[in-house]
């Protein structure tokens, strides 16, 4: 079959690089993608929110489906405008439509969702410009620190940690009065600070039945020791060694069944990936946050540990059959360390050179940031390439990604050297 797959980063290279693995694929088609994924398809230049011109391209090139990386266009309906259209509504596509989306969308949905079908999650309230003052006066009523979030996308910078009352009085005027984010911040929600480690655990359904993909923890300081600045991730590691069994059955229970029938009772029919963002409490899972799609960089460590058909699982999701599907995980350990421009996540600059690509013979290299120009593949983003290695344990796959890391280069090249060291001992 003929699949499309949209977005440009390390998401979707390793989506392409498993897409292309199976045997059902016939021709792979990445909109726009990067300097690495025209290894395994055929990129195509166009935005991932042209939804007219992807669904031209769609039916000019006999698509059978369609697979959303990104959060966008799932917020902004890509899937809607698939179904909408009588000619595009038998292209099944991966990822939910606009209402289901509503759950990264919209942080103030996605915590009335949680209350209202009882997800443990932290405590909070939601505040707009006009009940500011109200905002302020509950912010005096709660233990600190405290956290407050911009309700819309904003890029992943719209989530703050305030230590102290006045700064959070500060933030909250900020985000609400004077558009800190812009239209994300319309909104704030102001939510109780969860303490304990945190992880990711992921999920795949058809809108019935589902499969819990492998869990992962990402880092996304900056700096070595977990300092600095956030970034969009600067590694990950899958299994998460103090995620065990007890536990991980506990989030599927407490978490991920009632969020399944939670959809389905507010009807709200839902074909894709749900990233679930949580909080280890001493034990217990809490939910932090939704995603609508895989995250970055923990797919890179997810994807590789499938052994199944992945398209075979996502035809399952298309056709609502997934509970008759084989899913077989390796019992190898994951690392991946991602490569960013110098700078990033501040000021960085584009177009550096990159070189040593041939030189990585163990690790996969998944492109988020690259540009093919004139044969040369060359920087295009803060987190450029995401260097991901599977072994038999997380000491071994962290030194090879570690090491391969180290084999390419580009001007003011930087990456982490201490990616899941902190998991060792567990």
């Amino acid at each position: 079959m003929n699949i499309l797959l949209i977005g440009s980063g390390g998401r979707e290279s390793a989506f392409a690089y498993k897409i292309a693995q199976s045997p059902l694929t016939s021709q792979l088609f990445i909109a726009p993608g990067n300097a690495g994924t025209g290894a395994y398809g055929k990129n195509v230049d166009i935005k991932v929110t042209d939804f007219a011109s992807l669904g031209t391209f769609a039916l000019e090139n006999d698509i059978h489906l369609v697979v959303v990386g990104p959060e966008e266009p799932l917020v902004k309906g890509i899937h809607d405008y698939f179904l909408q259209d009588a000619q595009l509504s038998n292209i099944p596509v991966i990822g939910p439509t606009a209402d289901g989306a509503q759950l990264e969308g919209s942080k103030d949905f996605s915590k009335q969702f949680m209350q209202r079908h009882a997800i443990p999650t932290a405590a909070s309230r939601s505040f707009t410009k006009e009940t500011l003052e109200e905002g302020l006066q509950y912010l005096e009523t709660r233990k600190l620190p405290i956290v407050l979030k911009a309700d819309g996308l904003a890029a992943g910078k719209g989530v703050l940690i305030c230590a102290d009352l006045i700064e959070a009085k500060t933030e909250l005027r900020a985000m609400l009065a004077d558009a800190k984010f812009g239209e994300a911040s319309n909104k704030v929600v102001v939510e109780d600070f969860l303490k304990g480690i945190e992880l990711s655990v992921f999920v795949l359904t058809d809108g019935k039945d589902y499969k819990v993909l492998p869990a992962a923890k990402d880092y996304k300081r900056i700096g070595e020791g977990d300092t600095g600045l956030n970034t969009g991730g600067m590694g990950s590691v899958s299994p998460v060694p103090f995620a065990d069994e007890a536990f991980l059955l506990k989030v599927e229970k407490d978490i991920i069944k009632p969020t399944i029938e939670g959809l389905r009772k507010d009807n709200i029919p839902y074909k894709g990936f749900i990233f679930i963002g949580l909080m280890n409490d001493d034990g217990n899972p809490y939910v932090v946050e939704y995603n609508v799609r895989m995250g970055d960089p923990e797919t890179e460590s997810v994807l590789i540990r499938i052994e199944s058909d992945f398209v075979d699982l996502l035809m399952g999701v298309a056709e609502e059959n997934l509970a008759t599907k084989s899913f077989k995980v390796s019992e190898k350990t994951a690392a991946t360390v991602m490569l960013v421009s110098g700078g990033y996540p501040g000021k960085y600059e584009n177009g550096k050179i990159i070189s040593g690509l041939e030189n990585v013979k163990e690790s996969l290299l998944f492109h988020a940031g690259t540009t093919l120009v004139n044969e040369e593949v060359k920087t295009a983003g803060g987190r450029v390439i995401a260097v991901t290695a599977l072994k038999d344990n997380l000491l071994e796959a962290l030194q090879q990604a570690t090491a391969d890391a180290g084999r390419i280069y580009f001007e003011g090249k930087n990456f982490r050297r201490d990616i899941g060291f902190d998991l060792i001992n567990y």
